[in-house]
């Protein structure tokens, strides 16, 4: 599975390395980020918490991957990968 994704992406094991890393961090900044925003609200843990969580999360990800793709040296990637996503939700 990894050397397929390895295959796809057209990269050195050290840049998919690092590109997982990106992926690990940065949707755990996001989720920590979006819980912060939320306890900042005030908002109790019902559906409507869960809801905007999740509204939240899916905004804040992109900037959350890309702003920690730029220290380990995979933003042009990570550039790429957005904008390939970007596309297709706005293509349908």
């Amino acid at each position: 599975m990894f050397t397929k994704l390895k295959n796809k992406w057209k990269v050195s094991w050290l840049q998919f390395a690092l590109i997982f890393c990106t992926f690990a961090i940065g949707g755990s900044v996001c989720g920590y980020a979006g819980r912060n925003l939320l306890s900042l609200i005030g908002l109790e843990k019902n559906v409507f918490y869960y809801i905007l969580y999740i509204i939240i999360i899916t905004i804040l990800w992109p900037l959350a991957v890309l702003l920690v793709s730029i220290p380990l040296g995979q933003f042009v990637f990570f550039k790429k990968y957005i904008g390939k996503i970007r596309k297709r939700v706005l293509r349908k």
